[in-house]
């Protein structure tokens, strides 16, 4: 591990056009409080909502208690899988500030991620599912990092797991902690004590858990589970609120009326030279031809289908190539912690994977009335639409405020009227449109067109020329 003069140089020498990356002023003022608030503190607690910056903020505090305030040398950042693969590193190179931080994914075979701790980083990014295997490494007590941050705190909250009893030990060898979440309690404030234990090893709620239940909960009527005693919840908040930043969308008028989160899903290499050989063999069969709105559509098409992970042959079957959006939609799902999803699909294939994938949460396809009037009632976790045949008209801002675009769509109107069923008068949250776009892909042109708004066919027609003069 380097010292932080060693980094310093290398800093330096590090250039990137500045004109091309956000900076660090452009930070919002809400952004700002948690970050003072992080800096402040040594073990805190950031309750943000989705779309708060949670990411770029707890960066910015990183950088700074490692070059500014000498006061860390490394950070363990533990995240779900696909967050901690590309998120955050993403995030560093878009900011003129960040770009220098240098990351060491600990992921693979044991043998690479052993590798991966001795490369010389300021951030160490592991999956929770390695965290475990990590900790059993360095002994089960303690580990080599000064401060720990754990994204999607909430995903800590069953005592029982492994992930918690791992992280419980080691706990103490971390000098700062902090802890992200947009939705800490989301089956109820029997969900918080494993994650503040983590935060204050359990000062404020008590040592144990059968020690929180007895001072604040009692056992439920049916005998299964607990009920918060009606003068608790109250004394709960009291006691955290010194460790826990809490900050609500709806509380903080400079953010944008809507949060659109472009999701771009890296390919693994296999997935990635499938997807080459794949796209190449389309575009050979269309050369030669006079390019027609059709055929432009036929090809893109076909390489929407692999997108998203699933094309189908001349008989009209599909087959599945890659779940690599079903594993996004998985991390939404649990990011929401029981919020409902409002979910369109481009493929009869999409709904029927997603359908499949998430057998246990019960999704619905919306075709009637009666699915409209269950979803407002808030009886549904996750509707599935396809936005052409509820596009118009549907009334949806009452069942939720977030949307998932499995598939993506050409048309710009298609979209601003999809989105509308939830971002419309009446609704009281911020609507969240997340959109899953596997980069490198056809995905990324639908997406980059949609953003200039141009009309369908003159953006299926410059993509397909776009491939043909490639493959030429």
């Amino acid at each position: 591990m380097l010292c932080c003069a060693q980094r310093l140089d290398e800093v330096k020498t590090w250039e990137i056009m500045s004109s091309e990356l956000l900076r660090r002023e452009q930070m919002h003022g809400y952004q700002w409080r948690a970050y003072d608030e992080a800096i402040r503190q040594t073990h805190l607690g950031l309750f943000l909502d989705m779309g708060l910056g949670k990411t770029v903020t707890s960066l910015t505090v990183i950088n700074d208690l490692i070059y500014s305030y000498l006061d860390v040398d490394t950070v363990l950042d533990v995240a779900p899988k696909r967050v901690a693969e590309s998120v955050w590193m993403q995030e560093a190179q878009k900011w003129e500030h960040l770009k220098h931080l240098r990351f060491s994914l600990i992921a693979g075979t044991a043998k690479k991620r052993e590798a991966a701790l001795h490369k010389p980083a300021d951030v160490y990014l592991i999956s929770r599912d390695n965290i475990a295997w990590l900790c059993g490494l360095y002994g089960g007590t303690s580990l080599p990092f000064d401060m720990l941050v754990i994204d999607e705190l909430s995903s800590f909250k069953n005592h029982a797991s492994a992930r918690f009893k791992a992280l419980k030990l080691v706990q103490s060898s971390f000098s700062r902690v902090l802890g992200l979440t947009g939705t800490p309690a989301p089956n109820g404030l029997i969900d918080l004590w494993a994650q503040l234990w983590l935060l204050d090893r359990g000062e404020r709620l008590g040592k144990t858990i059968t020690a929180y239940r007895e001072a604040f909960f009692m056992r439920s009527y049916s005998g299964f589970g607990y009920d918060i005693r009606s003068e608790s919840a109250d004394e709960i908040h009291r006691r955290i609120a010194d460790k826990c930043l809490s900050m609500s969308a709806e509380d903080y008028l400079d953010l944008p009326k809507r949060i659109t989160n472009i999701i771009r899903v890296p390919m693994p290499d296999d997935v990635r030279k499938a997807y080459k050989e794949f796209e190449r063999e389309k575009v050979l069969e269309l050369m030669g031809e006079t390019i027609t709105a059709a055929n432009a559509a036929a090809l893109t098409n076909k390489l929407l289908q692999f997108a998203n992970g699933a094309v189908y042959d001349v008989e009209k079957n599909y087959h599945e190539i890659h779940r690599l959006k079903l594993e996004v939609l998985d991390e939404l799902v649990e990011a929401a912690q029981g919020q409902p999803l409002l979910v369109f699909w481009s493929y009869k294939s999409d709904a029927e994977r997603i359908e499949k994938h998430f057998k246990k949460l019960k999704p619905r396809r919306m075709t009637c009335d009666k699915d409209v009037e269950d979803w407002n009632a808030g009886k549904i976790g996750m509707m599935l639409m396809h936005p052409a045949s509820g596009g118009h008209g549907l009334n949806l801002q009452k069942g939720g405020n977030q949307v998932v675009w499995f598939g993506n769509t050409w048309s710009n109107e298609l979209e601003k009227q999809a989105n509308a069923r939830i971002d419309r008068q009446g609704q009281t949250k911020t609507p969240i449109i997340h959109k899953i776009v596997l980069a490198a892909t056809m995905d990324e042109r639908v997406i980059n067109a949609v953003d200039e708004k141009a009309e369908t066919e003159n953006n299926l027609m410059s993509a397909v020329k776009l491939l043909l003069d490639e493959y030429s």
